[in-house]
């Protein structure tokens, strides 16, 4: 996730998120540190959500987009930004998890980087909304992480709300298959393009908000290992 599209110029929006969601961004990354610590070893190479990745790879790849989150904070140079997560036995999970989230908040102390126009690989947005897009790979990762393993994680409501609201945004139609047709036709020559979001799962309307954020990402919110 956290890469909706490709612009060959600069784009800019209105900020979304009007509130501080630095707090929520704290919260999110404590239940994210609780549940990474519980993973055993047995259970990283168990199959996710993210139908593509299993445990230790999905781990792998929620390390990247926080360490991306810090470089956007600090304004680091696109160039720089990481691509990979890292490679690290399990044991060295809950410290490398601890470590990315603390260099995220510390490169968010600024209030002023929260009006900021921030240059992401994708687009430009003022830097409380991304934020926001990152708290909602932290939850949604993490729920997925939490499925794989059978844990269950409370998650601030505050968070779910503010990454649902950020998502929402950035993805205002259940059905993506058009506004995905547009952008990879105007990508050039030999760029290879991934859908980076599925559809929209239908939910009930007795749906949690969790099970509503998740399902707006893409993902089943019953979802459970074959």
């Amino acid at each position: 996730m956290a890469g909706l599209g490709v612009h060959s110029e600069p784009m800019t929006t209105p900020r979304t998120i009007t509130i501080d969601p630095r707090p929520h961004l704290t919260a999110a990354g404590g239940s994210l540190l609780g549940l990474i610590e519980r993973i055993d070893p047995d259970q990283v190479s168990l199959p996710t959500p993210s139908t593509d990745m299993n445990v230790a790879q999905l781990f792998s790849h929620l390390i990247m987009a926080i360490e991306r989150l810090g470089s956007a904070g600090r304004g680091d140079d696109l160039s720089t930004w990481a691509v990979s997560g890292p490679q690290v036995g399990v044991e060295h999970w809950a410290q490398t998890c601890q470590q990315a989230v603390d260099a995220a908040n510390l490169a968010w102390v600024d209030d002023q980087r929260l009006d900021a126009e921030i240059v992401l690989p994708w687009t430009t947005l003022r830097g409380a909304d991304v934020v926001a897009v990152y708290v909602n790979e932290i939850v949604v990762h993490g729920w997925e992480l939490a499925a794989a393993i059978g844990t269950p994680v409370t998650w601030s409501d505050e968070a779910i709300e503010v990454a649902e609201q950020m998502m929402h945004s950035q993805l205002p139609d259940a059905d993506r298959g058009p506004m995905w047709a547009e952008i990879s036709a105007h990508l050039p020559e030999g760029v290879p393009w991934e859908d980076p979001f599925a559809n929209a799962v239908e939910v009930g309307p007795d749906a949690t908000s969790l099970e509503r954020l998740v399902a707006w990402n893409g993902r089943d919110p019953h979802w459970s290992p074959a």
